[in-house]
């Protein structure tokens, strides 16, 4: 038997228009690019949960970890166009294509944007001996130490080191870079004196900002953060670093070419989970902002991924330091 063009077209829409209709009739999978147990994973897991009441279904975490988050956005990128594979990422998925040369993926091409779904700021620490107590004594310090000064992150495309390249691009100073394998060994070597600086995501540093273990010298974010510990610490913009904002951001995404009613349905589920009371005060505990604007639409996501990538590809190439 054969089917004329036109039977077999609508045919072939009214299939994909049930499919979509039906959409989601099994678990939803997240790939999250990094090892369990991290921020980003227990951000998915957060996420994962309170999704799973809009989406009615249950969602699971698989954790795809290494080169950067490279390894598990590729996965996603490659993966069938039909919603039941999603990416929770980070600001790396914009840094990524300045920081590695020979992407297997094009971030802006191959992924459908879902919605921003948080923010978090940094703070700027130092060693506890540092003779400087506010942003403007330190700025004066490095002036007169640069070469010498040394400056901790946490491997190349991670948030420190992304948030150490724009604040020494802002000071048009030049530290010494040191890395590590996490922040957590890198906080060790700043409390006992070994490093001088390091930018460390605003609420890893609470405990040791409480015990007097760093010195914190100011907030990444253009707002200063209302947790007690850091309520009276300016930012650095306001330190006199005009304009500086680096935050880390998640955002959610699925395949292109997903088709746009299982796109749709995903971002009503998406804004639904993030108005969820329990995700807010979770994420909000410990210092994560929940988006609640315009980037929670597919659109002005995709823009402002968009502008991310711009502004850090001149920040990293400045820099000259790639990840391949």
């Amino acid at each position: 038997m054969t089917y004329a063009p036109f039977t077999l077209a609508v045919g072939l829409a009214l299939i994909a228009g049930t499919a979509a209709a039906e959409f989601p009739d099994k678990p939803v999978t997240i790939i999250v690019p990094f090892a369990a147990g991290g921020p980003s994973d227990k951000i998915a897991r957060d996420v994962a949960e309170a999704l799973r009441k809009p989406l009615g279904q249950t969602v699971i975490i698989e954790n795809v970890a290494g080169a950067g988050g490279t390894i598990g956005s590729a996965r996603v990128a490659r993966a069938a166009p039909d919603g039941y594979t999603l990416l929770v990422h980070h600001i790396g998925l914009a840094t990524a294509p300045a920081l590695y040369r020979k992407l297997s993926y094009k971030t802006p091409d191959d992924f459908a944007f879902l919605g921003l779904i948080n923010e978090a700021p940094s703070v700027l620490i130092g060693k506890p001996t540092l003779a400087a107590t506010n942003f403007a004594e330190l700025r004066t310090w490095i002036s007169a130490n640069e070469s010498k000064v040394n400056l901790a992150h946490a491997g190349l495309g991670s948030a420190s080191h992304l948030c150490g390249l724009m604040l020494q691009n802002a000071m048009k100073a030049t530290m010494t870079p040191v890395p590590y394998k996490g922040t957590a060994p890198a906080m060790t070597d700043l409390m006992g004196g070994q490093i001088d600086l390091m930018c460390e995501q605003a609420t890893n540093a609470v405990p040791q900002i409480e015990g007097n273990k760093v010195k914190v010298f100011g907030i990444s974010s253009a707002q200063r953060l209302a947790l007690p510990a850091l309520a009276q610490v300016p930012t650095l913009a306001e330190s006199g670093l005009n304009g500086f904002n680096v935050t880390v951001w998640h955002g959610m995404y699925a395949p292109s070419n997903t088709p746009p009613a299982v796109l749709e349905k995903l971002n009503t589920a998406l804004r639904a989970a993030l108005k969820d009371p329990e995700l807010i005060k979770r994420e909000e505990a410990v210092g994560l902002t929940v988006v609640n604007d315009d980037r929670l639409q597919p659109a002005q996501h995709k823009k402002f991924v968009e502008a991310e990538m711009v502004r850090w590809s001149a920040v990293i190439k400045a820099a000259g330091q790639y990840a391949d």
